[in-house]
């Protein structure tokens, strides 16, 4: 009896141990490929510093105007991240219905505006790239190709009519020089194919190093939090002003291509969590 009362407790302990090590092996299984999820987090400031209120938030630039934001709207798209060995991972590229976004600062919870992203494959990212509005590869696949977000852009007041496309930046508020009194609307995008009308393309990448390694998984969802800058409205490579001539613009002229360069400088990562 003690034999088999021996072995009995020894073939117990042997099936914990055996369960226990390949829930181990499992847990760290360097072949499992499940794709992973990945946040990113815009967040609207002025000079590094987040949360810009609607209405309120008032900034003076670097040519001595205040100016504040009524509206502030931007259409994020082909968001791409880079591993660490300079492989190129692309999310939806030119699809937007799956991979366009509306970031909206109305729709900020806490001054920040969440973008969850699903079937991320799993690897250790060192950078993002991603759009400052819809690509002309986009945008040309016609209404069946994105009737989708057409359809999110139109109700977010990001479009004109199909044949002009999409606004890519909406800036709404007041300007003045003591005090921030007079309207301004800047409403920047491409009108149409912008070959066939031969007008500038106002789609631009930006490309930004993470501090630190997002690195996706099963277990870890990383969370990008991006700062923009809006100071680079006004205040950015090229100084610009507010006035009659300009202020009331929308489309793609010389003012709002100035815009719209300097917009590109908006964008840092401030942080990567790992969580």
């Amino acid at each position: 009896m003690k034999i088999y009362k021996f072995l009995s407790l020894f073939f117990i302990a042997f099936t914990v141990l055996s369960f226990s090590s390949c829930g181990s092996r499992d847990e760290d299984n360097p072949q499992d490929t499940t794709p992973g999820t990945l946040q990113i987090k815009f967040e609207n400031g002025f000079n590094n510093l987040g949360d810009i209120v609607l209405n309120q938030t008032t900034q003076t630039s670097s040519q001595g105007q205040k100016h504040n934001f009524s509206t502030l709207k931007y259409i994020i798209s082909n968001i791409t991240l880079i591993d660490e060995a300079g492989k190129e991972f692309r999310y939806n590229e030119n699809n937007p219905d799956k991979g366009a976004f509306i970031i909206d600062q109305a729709d900020a919870v806490a001054g920040i505006v969440y973008l969850d992203l699903n079937e991320i494959p799993q690897n250790n990212y060192k950078k993002i790239k991603f759009g400052l509005g819809i690509s002309q590869n986009a945008y040309l696949l016609g209404q069946g190709g994105q009737a989708e977000f057409w359809n999110r852009a139109k109700q977010k007041g990001m479009s004109w009519s199909w044949a002009a496309g999409y606004v890519f930046v909406k800036l709404e508020g007041k300007y003045g020089t003591g005090s921030a009194t007079t309207e301004y609307m800047n409403h920047t995008g491409n009108m149409g194919n912008v070959k066939a009308n031969d007008t500038p393309d106002l789609y631009r990448e930006i490309t930004l190093n993470l501090p630190t390694t997002a690195r996706v998984n099963g277990r870890i969802r990383p969370s990008i939090h991006i700062l923009a800058d809006l100071n680079q409205f006004l205040s950015g490579e090229k100084p610009l002003i507010l006035n009659t001539a300009n202020a009331m613009m929308m489309g793609s002229s010389p003012h709002l291509v100035d815009v719209t360069n300097n917009l590109t400088k908006m964008f840092k990562v401030d942080h990567v969590h790992n969580d």
